[in-house]
């Protein structure tokens, strides 16, 4: 089993970015996936969790209105479409997949992708 994410780059304040999560050996759609990320300094976070079960969809109060989770089944990826970036912003972000969202248990972790947001 594999998560793969990619997407991640350098992007000034105001900019947009979007990571891609593609799994392999497992289907995403049996899966809620949460995007976390690591700010230096500060504790993981979850940034954004889409559920199995019916899609609906969960965001962290610092992105909430700014970032849109989403997944596309037919190539098993799940997609986090950030916009109108912050430094703050800045940091690793990583997709992990579990039973349902917030559950606390994931199953598996991506390796994760750097995203720099410049002022």
């Amino acid at each position: 089993v594999q998560l793969v994410e990619s997407g991640g780059g350098l992007v000034q304040a105001g900019g947009s970015l979007r990571l891609s999560c593609k799994a392999s050996g497992i289907a995403l759609d049996n899966y809620a996936t949460t995007w976390f990320r690591q700010i230096p300094g500060k504790e993981r976070e979850g940034v954004a969790c889409i559920s199995s079960i019916d899609g609906a969809t969960y965001y962290g109060d610092s992105v909430q209105g700014r970032f849109t989770i989403s997944r596309d089944v037919a190539k098993n990826t799940a997609a986090l479409q950030m916009n109108r970036l912050e430094p703050g912003d800045t940091g690793v972000y990583y997709c992990a997949v579990e039973a349902y969202c917030m559950y606390g248990n994931y199953d598996y972790w991506g390796r994760g992708t750097q995203v720099t947001v410049t002022s």
